[in-house]
């Protein structure tokens, strides 16, 4: 463990120094005085911004090496403990978790020690990161402190992990088995990620375990409106089942339609909300290691589908859109979402849904483009029997 302070130090996160006598330690909780306004005196607040990688940059990564046949490993930064001897204390230089410019310092310094080092910063994924010759590829995906990385050549996984040890203090974590609440199993023929252990605490949570199950999320003759006279429930419990689906439907495209819609309902929610809410999580019970399949086999072609229910809402009487997006048969992309504006026509709905496709169509192609070097054919599909082709990157 004193190796590992050791190693603090020579970093300058902090100095060890005696306690002084006309200031308060601070323990293991952080305490800090917020600014009133931009005029006080202290540090300046306004570089705090830090890129996160979206959900759907994950799948695509992952959809990606499980094509290219790559195995992903993970790093992490590593914690510690230490108990103060003496009057001895850590006086921090640095920024570390709890302040408000640590995820903006740590993305900088991990970003331009990998530029310093000849990876190359993705231009629409700023948190990807690849380095290249004729014949291997080395892809590195961040997620704040969490690092997944893959590579044609298991050579260059190795020497990328001594390369990020002997800089920072991270730990090697091995093959990638959990990231992002999502579970993750690298097969032979392709990778399968998946939700089961948090579907069944959900479950738990929630008293479903004990329900039956049913087919189907949400009954497709039920329109569900605001119900003034229904009896309300707990606007907290209702609140936090919502967002607890919301969270699951990473994995489970089945289901996002469904939470959509109940979702709309939490400003103030009565029973027959709830019924509904819980219906998906009775659904879940019958199809709880259901998740996502990424194969080996197969092409790599860019895919958008679209589609809309017109004045689906009994509300406001809008219309949700309903998108897709696949990289051969591997889904990594999807939404459910009610349309700001008002649709006068179904031809008006569609255009909107496929309006909504498109951007993120684009964006994937984009990325696909710039940083995996990725080529592939791109397709919309707007109706089963009909087919826009917009070109290939």
């Amino acid at each position: 463990m004193q190796e590992e302070l050791n190693k603090f130090e020579r970093n300058k996160v902090w100095e060890s120094v005696q306690r002084p006598t006309h200031q308060n330690v601070i323990g293991t909780k952080w305490v800090f005085k917020n600014k009133m306004n931009e005029k006080e005196e202290g540090i300046d607040f306004d570089e705090t911004f830090a890129p996160v990688a979206r959900l759907e940059a994950i799948r695509m990564f992952l959809a990606y090496v499980a094509h290219k046949n790559f195995i992903v490993y993970q790093m992490d930064v590593k914690s510690f403990e230490q108990n103060t001897i003496g009057d001895k204390v850590y006086k921090l230089k640095k920024a570390l978790y709890g302040l408000k410019q640590a995820p903006r310092a740590w993305y900088d310094t991990l970003s331009q020690f990998l530029t310093d080092n000849g990876f190359t910063k993705g231009k629409v994924d700023r948190t990807l990161f690849k380095i290249q010759d004729v014949e291997s590829i080395l892809l590195v995906q961040i997620y704040v402190d969490n690092i997944i990385f893959g590579s044609t050549n298991k050579e260059l996984c190795d020497k990328f992990s001594n390369l990020m040890q002997g800089k920072f203090e991270m730990s090697m974590m091995g093959e990638l088995t959990f990231f992002l609440g999502l579970q993750v199993k690298q097969l032979k023929d392709g990778t399968f990620i998946s939700q089961t252990k948090y579907t069944r605490d959900l479950m738990k949570k929630f008293g479903t375990e004990e329900k039956s199950s049913v087919k189907i999320p949400m009954n497709t003759s039920v329109k569900m409106d605001m119900d003034a006279d229904g009896k309300p429930v707990d606007q907290t419990r209702y609140r936090a089942l919502i967002g607890s689906l919301l969270y699951l439907t990473a994995s489970r495209p089945d289901i996002t339609s469904a939470v959509g819609v109940c979702a709309r309902f939490q400003s103030a929610p009565k029973e027959s909300h709830m019924t509904a809410a819980k219906r998906i999580l009775r659904y879940l019970k019958g199809c709880q290691e259901v998740g996502l399949w990424y194969p080996k086999e197969g092409g790599f072609k860019l895919i958008g589908y679209s589609d809309s229910d017109y004045a689906g809402c009994r509300v406001d009487r809008k219309s949700t859109s309903g998108t897709c997006q696949m990289l051969g048969n591997r889904l990594v992309s999807w939404f459910s979402k009610k349309q700001n504006p008002i649709a006068t026509s179904t031809t008006e709905a569609e255009y909107i849904a496929t309006d909504n496709c498109c951007a993120q169509v684009l964006w994937m192609r984009q990325r696909l483009a710039t940083t995996l070097t990725c080529s592939s054919t791109l397709d919309l599909i707007t109706k089963p029997s009909k087919r826009l082709r917009l070109g290939s990157p």
